[in-house]
C-alpha cells in the first residue's frame, strides 16, 4: 500500500478504511482485520481519534427510505464575494436542514450544494423560500440527478483495504 497520507502508516490507513465500511466494527475484529494485537489497535484508534482524523461516527441513513429521493444540484452565484459575504452566506446555508453539501468552487460560479427533498414540488418550495433568501444569491441553477451511481465511501486510496504483509 502506498503511502498516500503523511503521518499515517499503513496500519493506521487499514484501520480508517475498514471504518469507512463498519464503523461499528468491534476493537477485537478490527485488530483482526488489520493484523495487529487489540492494544495496539485500540491506542492507534484513539490516536486517530484525538488527532481529529477520525472526527466521529454516524449511522448512515437511507434517504430513499425515508421518502427523500429527490436529489438537485445548485450552482449558486453570489453578488458580493468578499469575505464578509461568504461568512454570511456560509452560516446561513448550514441552517437550511434540505442542504446536505455545500462547496465553495472555483469557476463560473460560487458554490455548489446538494439538496435533498421528496419532491419536485418540495425542492421548488425550498429553492424559493430558503436558497433564494440566502445571504448575497444572486443567482442559481438546478441539476436534477436522476441516479447516484457513487456516494460516500473512504477518502481516496483508503479504499484499498488492510495492509499487505
Amino acid at each position: 500500500m502506498r503511502n498516500d497520507f503523511p503521518g499515517l502508516d499503513r496500519f493506521d490507513q487499514a484501520i480508517l478504511a475498514v471504518l469507512g465500511e463498519d464503523g461499528r466494527i468491534s476493537i477485537a475484529d478490527l485488530a483482526r482485520r488489520i493484523g495487529l494485537s487489540k492494544s495496539p489497535t485500540q491506542a492507534r484508534l484513539r490516536r486517530l481519534e484525538g488527532e481529529g482524523i477520525i472526527t466521529g461516527y454516524r449511522a448512515l441513513v437511507d434517504p430513499i427510505r425515508l421518502g427523500l429521493d429527490h436529489v438537485a444540484f445548485v450552482e449558486v452565484r453570489l453578488t458580493d464575494t468578499r469575505e464578509a459575504a461568504l461568512a454570511a452566506f456560509n452560516a446561513a446555508v448550514a441552517r437550511v436542514g434540505e442542504i446536505e453539501q455545500v462547496h465553495l468552487i472555483a469557476g463560473n460560479f460560487d458554490y455548489l450544494m446538494k439538496v435533498r427533498t421528496r419532491s419536485m414540488s418540495d425542492y421548488r418550495r425550498v429553492l424559493a423560500e430558503k436558497i433564494s433568501t440566502l445571504p448575497h444569491v444572486a443567482s442559481t441553477s438546478t441539476y436534477v440527478a436522476m441516479q447516484a451511481v457513487k456516494e460516500g465511501g473512504p477518502p481516496g486510496p483508503l479504499d484499498a483495504g488492510p495492509p499487505k504483509t
